[in-house]
């Protein structure tokens, strides 16, 4: 499918592919918590291992961020706030609230992004949600609350949960911003320039509360255990740079471009139970009937939510303008019309 969003300009394609990005977006995203929890135990302070993260994938992308340095110029203000959101936000806030709430808690009211970016379509940008998507978020948001487990601590710190809801208000940043790129004459700017500096800003903005400089640097230089096996940890580092964020990211960026922000952010709601399963197998983390068929319930509504993409339509020229938009206008078409920061 081709359809070009009036007043975004960004060319939305097949979902298909769409389809698969996202869900190799929220596997790569998802495996990050594996290798990053022997780092953390080994020594490494969360901030740590997120500052090691971001800016070791800045530094891959560096070429890249040179390469299309004119994003400096064209679009500084959306770098500045992938950066500082999409980026470091989601990181940072996530970190302070499971300082303060259960692991579990925090994941899952930073998964309620999906919802947000819902509501974002529906009453800020007054466009019609397909009914489907919603019913999608519903049943994601319960299967979550199931692999996580909400009902295992009812005792919660208000600021915790307050970082947690500043985690998810971020994740819809990340949806918004990587869906808008384009001012409707002008081609979105290339994903891997908009990551490439979105990881730039986002190191300079965590580098400071992250105190990299007081960080015990020998643990990188040696093994650290996961599950009773000595693993490399710069093997480790490398998984979560090259995997877990460089690729991620850009997969995540294209799969909102081809689908939307509401259908994407279900689909990222994967990423908790992958992440749930790489720790029963790789750590030991053990899940129990009801995790795993919370599990089961996510993949149901993401697969429900993906199916309100719009179908291929015919693309048709605009009268005046350089684009095309497509002959569908039934709410399910037009749902794709938002973005995620």
């Amino acid at each position: 499918m081709s359809v070009r969003d009036s007043g975004i300009g960004v060319v939305r394609s097949g979902k298909g592919a769409g389809l698969t990005l996202a869900v190799l977006s929220a596997v790569t995203f998802g495996g990050s918590g594996v290798a990053a929890k022997p780092l953390i135990e080994a020594g490494l302070a969360p901030l740590e291992v997120v500052w090691l993260r971001i800016t070791g994938a800045a530094l891959v992308l560096l070429p890249v961020a040179w390469r299309h340095r004119d994003l400096l110029r064209r679009r500084p203000l959306m770098l500045l706030g992938f950066g500082m959101f999409a980026v470091a936000g989601v990181q940072a806030a996530y970190f302070a609230a499971i300082s303060r709430v259960p692991v579990g808690v925090a994941m899952l009211v930073e998964y309620l992004a999906p919802a947000l970016v819902l509501g974002w379509v529906r009453f800020v940008q007054r466009r019609q949600v397909a009914r489907a998507a919603a019913l999608g978020v519903a049943l994601a948001v319960a299967g979550l609350a199931c692999v996580v487990e909400i009902w295992s601590g009812l005792g919660f710190d208000p600021l915790g949960l307050l970082l947690a809801f500043g985690a998810a208000c971020c994740q819809v940043a990340y949806f918004v911003l990587a869906d808008h790129g384009s001012d409707g004459e002008r081609e979105a700017p290339d994903p891997l320039g908009m990551i490439a500096f979105g990881l730039l800003v986002g190191c300079l903005a965590i580098t400071l509360p992250a105190r990299p400089w007081a960080m015990d640097w020998q643990v990188l230089t040696g093994t650290v255990d996961m599950n009773g096996a000595a693993v490399r940890a710069w093997v480790l580092v490398g998984w979560i740079v090259l995997v877990s964020t460089v690729l991620a990211y850009l997969t995540g960026v294209l799969s909102v471009r081809r689908l939307s922000p509401a259908v994407a952010g279900v689909v990222a709601c994967l990423e908790a139970v992958v992440a749930s399963a790489a720790a029963w197998l790789l750590l030991g983390e053990n899940l129990g009937a009801v995790q795993i068929a919370g599990g089961v319930l996510v993949l149901v509504g993401a697969l429900i939510a993906q199916s309100s993409a719009p179908a291929t339509p015919a693309a048709e020229p605009v009268a005046g303008g350089t684009g095309t938009v497509a002959a569908a206008t039934e709410p399910e078409a037009r749902v794709g019309d938002a973005g995620r920061p």
